[in-house]
């Protein structure tokens, strides 16, 4: 089995933001190119979409998120709002 790489989103030579040109299926091989947006959540740093994960799976409970991170409720709700904004920017992008 091929070891697969995590999606890049920026560009490592000038950082702006990349697009996917093309899709591949691995039973078939077939191909599919255009210009295709990323998903907002593949936006998000590798931190922030673990947040969601875990957000999710602790079915939205900031109390029971806290406790396992072992950090302060505070924090987490801070991390959320924090979260808010940057895919309020980015949806408006």
């Amino acid at each position: 089995m091929k070891t697969k790489h995590k999606l890049p989103t920026h560009c490592p030579s000038c950082i702006n933001k990349l697009h996917v040109t093309q899709l591949a299926c691995e039973s078939c091989e077939t191909t599919v190119g255009g210009q295709f947006n990323l998903p907002l959540l593949s936006q998000l740093t590798q931190e922030e979409q673990d947040f969601v994960l875990q957000f999710f799976l602790y079915s939205g409970s900031l109390k029971q998120m806290a406790q396992q991170m072992n950090i302060s409720y505070p924090t987490v709700r801070n991390k959320l709002d924090d979260m808010i904004e940057h895919i309020k920017k980015l949806q408006n992008l």
